[in-house]
């Protein structure tokens, strides 16, 4: 009886310390994600943030549900801090799924068998499915609702495409050397900057420091 009690006490904090860790790191994400910066090789409006580290830390230490998790609190509190949302939660929700596209699978990867190799394989998934869920996402949906909240017509959006790169000469050519290159330079910077870091920060998540 002695010994159930005591099992249960160390399920209830590892419960309640789960939790705050999932609640600081969406914190500490919608805190990074407003350092965004954009690249001189890409349209204006399309920027980079490491905001996805912190999600992915996450991830590897609690799972893929907890990154999941941990994606929508920052999501949720970027929206607060930011003052509202221009395209009526489009935009919010679709950084949303990118980033789950990028950590969801790198932790369930990672969840089979925890060591360096899976860890990589993981993320060059999550990297894989991140390119291709961003791409569909804004071409059938994000950049007509961006056309749409910012009385643009489709074509001025390219051209800010083409102001930067002469290859960019309709939809789909805009997806192919803007949007994806955006997401496949993030996600591989987010994975490189999380395999650096988990190792340090690992017994942090887990509540191994003493």
């Amino acid at each position: 009886m002695a010994s159930e009690t005591t099992t249960l006490k160390k399920a209830k904090l590892t419960n309640v310390r789960s939790i705050a860790v999932i609640g600081v790191l969406g914190a500490l994400a919608a805190v990074v994600m407003i350092f965004e910066f954009p690249l001189p090789f890409l349209p204006p409006f399309y920027k980079l943030d490491f905001s996805e580290v912190p999600v992915m830390l996450g991830g590897f230490a609690l799972g893929p549900a907890a990154a999941a998790v941990i994606e929508a609190i920052k999501v949720i509190l970027h929206m607060i801090l930011g003052g509202g949302t221009q395209t009526a939660g489009i935009g919010e929700f679709a950084n949303f799924l990118f980033g789950c596209a990028l950590v969801v699978p790198a932790s369930m990867i990672y969840r089979m068998h925890k060591n360096r190799k899976t860890a990589l394989i993981g993320m060059g998934v999550g990297t894989v499915v991140m390119a291709v869920v961003g791409a569909l996402i804004n071409a059938f949906v994000l950049l007509p609702v961006y056309a749409t909240a910012f009385h643009l017509p489709m074509a001025s959006l390219i051209q800010m495409g083409t102001s930067v790169n002469s290859g960019i000469t309709d939809l789909t050519t805009f997806v192919l050397l803007a949007t994806t290159p955006l997401n496949l330079i993030k996600a591989v910077l987010v994975s490189l900057i999380t395999f650096l870091l988990y190792k340090y920060v690992s017994p942090i998540l887990h509540g191994r420091v003493k």
